[in-house]
């Protein structure tokens, strides 16, 4: 039961798009990851996904509309539902999600992180 300190882990990467485990509750990790520029669109079968922003403001695309969160604020993406998160400055997210989700969902690219590394 060790205290998490979201900004340390957060200094200890740059990398974005490439989420990072600090933490798992119940069978789901919670991630961090810094996001930069624009994701894949990608759905995720059999998972929901939290984005929880922290610093920034991310912009998450829905085929039928756009919703823009602001620092503090959080949206769940239903499991199924085609996505794409972008961000035109550095966003820093929280990422509650199933152990089994990979962050490119049903796409495979470049930028699919199959093993979260841990920060």
């Amino acid at each position: 039961m060790d205290v998490i300190n979201l900004q340390e882990k957060l200094a200890s990467f740059d990398e974005y798009w490439s989420p990072r485990i600090v933490g798992e509750l119940n069978g789901q990790y919670i991630k961090l990851a810094k996001l930069q520029g624009t994701f894949v669109w990608h759905h995720h079968a059999s998972e929901d996904e939290l984005f929880l922003v922290l610093k920034g403001r991310l912009t998450m695309e829905f085929r039928d509309r756009t919703v823009t969160l602001g620092e503090g604020e959080c949206l769940i993406v239903p499991r199924g539902v085609e996505h794409r998160p972008s961000a035109d400055d550095e966003v820093h997210v929280l990422l509650f999600e199933p152990i089994t989700t990979v962050n490119t969902g049903n796409v495979r690219n470049a930028r699919t992180v199959e093993l979260p590394k841990r920060a």
